[in-house]
């Protein structure tokens, strides 16, 4: 952990310096840094009108943010071959990694989660499939890659949900993706559950994030910590890394941008 703890105390005193440097005469501070988006796959400016670096600090070009520049990088370095491949993604948005991934993958597909649509059927107005991670409908071995991008902090069970990512994933295959762990070296925490009777108890007072297709926001029912490494290899029989950058020059710097990554053994 020594050195996991310089790597953050440099990034926190070059982050302090920048702040230094906004325009504290403007309304709204503004941060702007010359650099190559690993998405754009060419130069960039990248900019952020917020402090909180995590959702602000956006590519000129594609809009991303840092942690998706941060998963289509460790995608890229581990799996360079990733346009031949077969890729789902659970949960897409419209920038960044999702929309490339989407334009170069002929294997592309992805779907999302609406409570009134049958598993496996389309939803009639926004084209997507519907799918459950806690119960999908795909055949065994159907991906090379499964992509979720802060989608496993809202799932109930989400020891179910790692199993079915395993095994719709090809022998050699891989999830990729974020969550923030935000408990970092602490336990993980339940924050909310599913009762028997499908009810919904709360561990703790009830916390929301934003929802691609539902504007009343996603439920956060999990603060992960590094720990989630250990408890998918355990429940799923996958082994797990915890990818952790901190780039400025290609847009990647900011609190809980870690990138998960899970392997299915050949």
């Amino acid at each position: 952990m020594r050195s996991l703890n310089t790597a953050l105390a440099c990034g926190q005193y070059w982050f302090k310096r920048k702040l230094a440097s906004f325009d504290t005469g403007s309304k709204r501070k503004v941060f702007q840094h010359r650099g190559y988006c690993p998405i754009c796959e060419k130069a960039v400016t990248f900019h952020a009108d917020d402090a909180w670096f995590r959702d602000h600090l956006v590519c000129s070009d594609c809009s991303s943010i840092p942690r998706e520049r941060a998963l289509f990088k460790v995608l890229a370095d581990y799996f360079p071959n990733y346009r031949d491949l077969a890729i789902h993604e659970s949960s897409p948005c419209g920038r960044g990694a999702s929309v490339k991934l989407n334009a170069l993958c002929k294997g592309y597909s992805a779907s999302q989660y609406y409570p009134d649509v049958a598993p496996g059927e389309v939803h009639p107005q926004s084209g997507y499939r519907c799918e459950n991670l806690e119960e999908l409908t795909f055949p065994d071995n159907s991906f090379d890659l499964f992509v979720t991008q802060d989608v496993m902090e809202h799932i109930f069970d989400s020891g179910k949900a790692f199993q079915e990512i395993a095994r719709v994933l090809r022998p050699g295959g891989a999830h990729i993706f974020t969550a923030p762990l935000i408990n970092k070296v602490k336990k993980s925490e339940c924050w909310a559950s599913r009762a028997e009777n499908g009810s919904v108890v709360y561990h703790h007072p009830a916390e929301y994030h934003g929802n691609p297709i539902d504007e009343n926001r996603a439920l956060v029912t999990m603060h992960w910590g590094y720990d989630i490494a250990s408890f998918i290899t355990r429940v799923a029989g996958m082994p797990t890394v915890i990818v952790m950058i901190d780039d400025i020059d290609k847009g990647i710097r900011a609190e809980y941008i870690d990138v998960i990554a899970s392997f299915k053994a050949e």
